[in-house]
């Protein structure tokens, strides 16, 4: 929440507190999930060690005073209690204070698994979540600040539950508890006045814990970017190197960082100033009730134990007030952490499936497109009425400039992306009227730079199907090409690839990635400039393995070499957003068009190429 929410009295808006409600809302269902049975039977036994320990937290001081009147050796009403003897009380006033602790400890020990249940729940539903967003949502948000805002919402949910729940409740329970207390056993003077210490305490408290939480904001944004920065600089570790950023880079973070500082001192600086507003309220209101007893001493109406239950009273009271300022900080902290993160999960997947959507049924894998328009913006039309047919296992390459909609077709064909007119069909059957389960699972897609997880070859290639074989795998790369080098290693399949697969070279990315499609075993195949980032033999030798992997499915391959399509069933020619032509590989030649051009622009530079390296 941006800092212009927060208005100059440093309270927050209406927008912002039905925010927070909402927040409130949605995390209260895990206190009393329908059909939990479990869970609801840890929140009552919560409960009722709670009530218990804050009922005999509120006796303890009476066995104090006890034991101080049978020293003393003064007795009013609760003589049978001075019959215990001074030892006794002692012991017994020990035990109270023993049992107030083992209550509560008894709270948090079964309340814990119903706090990390809600996590991990609400942790689930927003990975889950986030994997639905459609690919436009993804390309415009920063890795590293999405983490962030995942991260501290979900810590916030056992927080806020926890804190809710334990802390403000028995706090306001235990201060009942005591102004009744004085009231009925001193006087209504003595309420009153604790009454309107924690009344000055908590309004101050509030008014500038307020104030605080507009700064811990402004203190969270320079934290994200700072992240932000960080990861994004780390990402990109080989570019910063090639360019020899690194002061750069540091002076960016550092920019972020100091941002962060200021922050963090006015954080620092307010917190003193709470703490020490909120000490002279409480000194005040307990030196005013201590005097007040003190004078009754004096006057005979109260015994030595009556000033000193009374000033264990105020103290007991103290204790739990010195933590309201932090409490509700955090509460409030929570609930705009938690809001963030909820906002993640109001915001709406712009792909989604149609209610009764049929999973999609591959008989041969026919595409076609219909008059296909697409823009990524209204103001900028990508693909202008696409028609374009590839029967069942064919081939057909699209060739066209950078920005033609090569690129898009494949997104759309995906369903990253839903065309904005016409259609596309796979036997008949529109895309948008499938699941999107059965549409990915029937497409296998390598791409130009094959991205893999930070984790074993093995793992990468099984990751194009979960339940495969330890043969399953080894066939699968075989096919690519790449068992024999995996066999090279000292690790063999266990050897890590790095972060995004940068300990292998990218033709050897590459053949993990026809390895782990070959193992999906797709019916219709996406190569989007699968070798354009190779070097000219690794790409001669990986084109093998893609061929070999075409065979009996049906395939759309993207392509900026016009060398690597020469043999497909039909080359498209694409020009902004329009087929300007197509035919195979000898018929378009013939014509003497655009693709005729192509192809003799790229051999001139082929050629050209060998006599630059001498």
């Amino acid at each position: 929440m941006p800092p212009s929410q927060i208005t100059t009295a440093g309270k927050p808006d209406r927008a912002e507190r039905a925010r927070g409600w909402r927040t409130i809302r949605q995390v209260a269902p895990y206190l009393w999930p329908p059909g939990q049975t479990w869970v609801k039977r840890r929140v009552v036994i919560a409960l009722v060690a709670l009530v218990a320990a804050k009922l005999i937290s509120v006796s303890t001081p009476f066995l104090y005073k006890a034991a101080v009147d049978s020293l003393a050796g003064e007795a009013r009403d609760e003589g049978w209690l001075l019959a215990l003897g001074a030892v006794s009380l002692t012991i017994a006033y020990g035990m109270a204070r023993l049992m107030t602790v083992a209550f509560g400890e008894l709270r948090d020990a079964v309340f814990v698994r119903v706090g990390q249940r809600a996590l991990r729940q609400l942790a689930l539903e927003t990975f889950e979540h986030i994997h639905r967003l459609s690919m436009r949502y993804h390309i415009t948000r920063k890795t590293g600040g999405l983490s962030r805002i995942i991260e501290r919402g979900v810590k916030g949910v056992d927080f806020l539950l926890r804190f809710m729940l334990f802390s403000v409740g028995p706090l306001i329970l235990e201060l009942t508890l005591v102004a009744i207390l004085f009231a009925v056993l001193f006087d209504w003077r003595y309420a009153a006045i604790v009454v309107v210490t924690i009344w000055a305490y908590v309004t101050f408290t509030f008014k500038i814990t307020e104030w605080r939480v507009s700064i811990r904001r402004r203190m969270n944004e320079a934290d994200t970017a700072a992240n932000q920065k960080a990861i994004d600089s780390l990402l990109n570790f080989e570019t910063v190197k090639y360019f020899g950023a690194e002061r750069r880079e540091a002076a960016r973070y550092d920019a972020s960082m100091e941002g962060y500082e200021k922050m963090a001192v006015k954080t620092g600086q307010s917190l003193a100033a709470l703490n020490a507003g909120q000490s002279l309220i409480i000194t005040a209101g307990l030196v005013a009730v201590m005097v007040m007893a003190a004078l009754g001493v004096q006057q005979g109406k109260l015994t030595v134990g009556d000033f000193v239950m009374v000033q264990a009273y105020m103290i007991q009271i103290t204790m739990p007030l010195g933590f309201l300022g932090t409490v509700y900080r955090e509460i409030r902290q929570a609930l705009v952490d938690m809001g963030e993160m909820f906002d993640l999960l109001h915001q709406p997947a712009e792909i989604t499936d149609k209610p009764g959507a049929n999973v999609l049924k591959v008989q041969g894998g026919a595409l076609r497109f219909d008059q296909v328009k697409f823009a990524y913006d209204p103001a900028r039309p990508i693909l202008k009425g696409i028609s374009l047919e590839v029967p069942a296992g064919q081939t057909v390459a699209l060739v066209g400039p950078s920005g033609s909609g090569k690129s898009t077709i494949g997104r759309l064909l995906f369903r990253f992306y839903d065309v904005t007119g016409g259609a596309i069909t796979i036997d008949g059957q529109d895309l948008r009227d499938v699941t999107q389960q059965s549409l990915h699972d029937a497409i296998g897609v390598v791409p130009q730079d094959t991205v893999l997880f930070n984790d074993t070859i093995r793992y990468n290639i099984a990751y194009g199907r979960a339940d495969a074989t330890e043969a399953e795998i080894v066939a699968a790369a075989r096919a690519a090409k790449i068992h024999d080098f995996v066999l090279s290693l000292p690790e063999g399949y266990d050897t890590a690839v790095g972060e995004r697969g940068l300990k292998l070279s990218g033709g050897e990315k590459q053949r993990v990635g026809i390895a782990r499609t070959l193992l999906k075993n797709p019916p219709i195949l996406l190569l989007d400039e699968a070798t354009s980032a190779l070097d000219t033999q690794t790409e001669r030798d990986i084109q093998d393995s893609l061929k070999a992997m075409g065979r009996g499915r049906t395939v759309i391959t993207i392509a900026h070499r016009l060398s690597t399509i020469a043999d497909a069933d039909r080359i498209v020619v694409l020009e902004k957003g329009e087929v300007v032509e197509e035919g195979r590989h000898e018929e378009l030649l013939s014509r003497g068009g655009r693709y005729a051009a192509m192809w003799a622009r790229q051999s001139a530079e082929e050629d050209e190429a060998p006599e630059a390296a001498e």
